[in-house]
């Protein structure tokens, strides 16, 4: 994987592990959001997404696997990244 940003400590919340498919597809989100892939974002959230990368801000990634949503966040200061469904936010 090609990471552009450090991840920190890797967390999901119980909802999104009782939501996953399975704890593959966690990690394959993770390493979407690690390489740049903002998933289901619109161009501005995408540019900002940029803008947070090279200014250490929070990012943040949406995608949807088998009719649920997942976010993944990371920190603005990298020390960790959470999986989690929008409505636990």
């Amino acid at each position: 994987m090609n990471a552009k940003f450090r991840l920190g400590t890797l967390v999901a919340t119980p909802g999104a592990l009782d939501a996953a498919p399975s704890r593959e597809a966690l990690m394959d989100l993770v390493q979407r959001h690690a390489s740049g892939d903002w998933g289901d974002l619109d161009a501005h959230d995408q540019r900002e997404n940029e803008i947070a990368v090279r200014d250490g801000l929070r990012i943040l990634s949406a995608y949807e696997v088998d009719g649920t949503r997942f976010w993944v966040i990371t920190e603005s200061d990298r020390s960790l990244t959470t999986i989690l469904l929008p409505d636990e936010y």
